[in-house]
């Protein structure tokens, strides 16, 4: 298998590793990508971005609040 991060993944396709990465694994080489869109056009003095392990994708929330979430204009 390969190793990513500490972790043994097994030949083929992963659909997700624990960072919310899909990879290939071969005996060659591990090929991966993230499964997530980077936040951009938000108000950045005001808001954080935080990576949401557990729906794979980055939430956007006020740096004064964490438990409220700030608008995003758009992910790449």
């Amino acid at each position: 298998g390969c190793i990513l991060n500490g972790k043994q993944y097994p030949f083929g396709e992963i659909a997700r590793t624990e960072n919310c990465f899909k990879c290939t694994c071969s005996p060659e080489e591990m090929h991966c990508c993230s499964l997530f869109h980077t936040p951009i056009g938000f108000d950045e003095d005001n808001c954080e971005v935080v990576l949401n392990k557990e729906k794979c994708d980055y939430d956007v929330v006020q740096k004064s609040d964490p438990s409220k979430e700030c608008l995003v204009y758009s992910r790449m």
